[in-house]
This record gives structure tokens, sequence and C-alpha cells, in this order.
């Protein structure tokens, strides 16, 4: 793992895997990686079983988590808590977000 590093790195590394996650950091504590979601794509995650951060690095879409909505852009964060039932939806304008998991997510 390298300690110094750039986004562009992920998501070339991301777009060659073909998947639309991309893990990009596992130690103990925490897990992070890049999440892609093309407009008008639907959002398939499930709850986590570990707290979760996102950034919006850039797009443009709604967020449902829990019982709450919001319309989400570029700089937008987002915490959501484990189990937290939680979707993109109404994405209009290619989705790239920075995921954090405290602990590590497991599968």
């Amino acid at each position: 793992m390298q300690n110094f590093t750039h986004i562009s790195d992920w998501l070339r590394e991301r777009a060659a895997s073909n998947k639309r996650y991309h893990e990009f950091l596992r130690v103990p504590a925490m897990s992070a990686g890049v999440y892609v979601l093309r407009a008008g794509e639907k959002d398939l995650q499930s709850p986590h079983r570990e707290d979760e951060l996102y950034y919006v690095v850039s797009g443009k879409a709604r967020m449902k988590a829990g019982d709450e909505e919001q319309a989400l852009g570029t700089g937008s964060i987002i915490f959501v808590a484990a189990n937290v039932q939680h979707h993109f939806y109404d994405i209009e304008e290619d989705l790239t977000l920075l995921v954090f998991f405290a602990p590590a997510e497991t599968s």
C-alpha cells in the first residue's frame, strides 16, 4: 500500500476491473474504495455492517438513507450508519464517490 496516490489511479484500476466498486485501502480499522454509477443506472447495494462515509467527487443524483432523502452533487458528504438501508437514485450525471468503511468492510 502506497501512502501517497491520486484518485485517477484508482479510477483507472476500477475501469480496468469493469466493476462499479474498487477497493484501494484495507486496514483493520477501515477500508476505502471508489464507487462509480453511470447516469440512469440503478444502485443495487444493500445495507452494510459497517459505518460508511461517502464523498461525492463528481456527478449529480439523489440519495435515500433510512427515512431521509437528499439531492447530492460534487462536494457532498454523506454519513450512513451501519445496517441502514440506503441507495442512490435519479442519477442525472455519472456519479463518482469515495467510500470509507469503519471498521473495514466485511463481505
